[in-house]
């Protein structure tokens, strides 16, 4: 049965913290792997699992930095890892599986934000490439050890920024529409949600459940490519050190820290509220609403980003994009 899209009154909120979320969850034995979690809410999500126990394994374009950032923390190590670089995903993959370890959460927090127009490897938009498709590569890679486990979940870190757009499956990569980066980070977004119901359907009966989660507005590094435009749009300011923070003259959008950021992540990776759910799109450690049509509300999902049809959409479209299959 397809998990309804509604809330299910978890008792945690929007100041919850990641730390809230699992206390008194032992994962001890259990096999995480976290995309870009060697930074912001990523560094947040390996620091709170491997502190409950768990064995995390990051993946990284640059192990070196990865190494530095998660120094002293247990049971963490480091991997190469391209999300634009289908070899590399192949690559990763394949030394995982080596191992014969289960894997019991995939979280794909790895990601980039309303970056100018930019190209993978295959010729593929950046942000759809990143955000969507190499994650979806890197899952199906994966399948035969989330299988394993018995009871895997899968995390996409999708967006409130899902709303900007749905999928143009005409033309994902802007090859004959003009580039808008916000756009393109609307359909990676809507991509990370329907690719969890997608997932879901196929995978739910071998013991995978997949989940996609809005953080909430968070300042980290995601928010480099913001012009002094964005910047203005959101209320922020950048100091003289390049980092951004809130404008104390204009209105304050509601950010949160990077500890509730995380929240919502590690609560769809480990709550047991969530047993014998999937494929729902979740904000504030809940199930979110599907919005009726008034995008301004702060909270909700627009309905394009659940529908069924787009998602199976989406799934032929990547198979194609990527050469990952089921079956294969």
């Amino acid at each position: 049965m397809p998990t309804a899209q509604r809330p299910i009154g978890s008792g945690f909120g929007a100041t919850t913290t990641a730390d809230e979320v699992i206390q008194g969850i032992d994962l001890s034995g259990r096999t995480v792997i976290v995309t870009g979690g060697y930074s912001g809410l990523g560094l947040e999500t390996t620091r709170v699992l491997s502190a409950a126990g768990a064995t995390v394994v990051v993946p990284a374009r640059t192990p070196d930095k990865a190494r530095a950032n998660l120094a002293g923390l247990p049971r963490v190590v480091t991997a190469s890892l391209d999300l634009q670089d289908p070899a590399s995903i192949d690559a990763f993959a394949r030394d995982f599986l080596a191992g014969g370890a289960p894997l019991h959460l995939l979280i794909h927090s790895a990601g980039i934000m309303a970056a100018p127009l930019a190209r993978d490897r295959r010729g593929y938009e950046s942000q759809f490439a990143t955000n969507h498709l190499g994650h979806f590569q890197l899952a199906l890679r994966l399948l035969p050890a989330l299988a394993r486990a018995e009871g895997a979940r899968v995390v996409a870190l999708s967006s409130r920024g899902h709303r900007f757009a749905g999928v143009d499956f005409q033309d994902p990569h802007f090859e004959r529409r003009p580039y808008d980066k916000w756009q393109a980070y609307g359909q990676s977004k809507t991509a990370n949600a329907l690719f969890a119901l997608g997932l879901d359907r196929r995978l739910a009966d071998r013991g995978v459940r997949a989940f996609s989660v809005h953080p909430g507005g968070i300042l980290t590094d995601l928010v480099r490519h913001l012009t002094a435009e964005d910047l203005d749009r959101f209320g922020l300011m950048r100091r003289p050190d390049g980092s951004v923070a809130q404008d104390p003259a204009k209105p304050a959008y509601p950010f949160k820290t990077v500890a509730q950021g995380a929240a919502t992540t590690v609560w769809c990776a480990t709550s047991p509220a969530l047993a014998g759910m999937g494929g729902v799109y979740c904000e504030n450690c809940d199930l979110a609403e599907v919005l009726p049509g008034d995008f301004s509300l702060p909270t909700g999902m627009a309905p394009w980003a659940c529908d069924p049809e787009a998602a199976e959409r989406l799934w032929e479209l990547s198979e194609s994009l990527t050469g990952a299959r089921l079956d294969r």
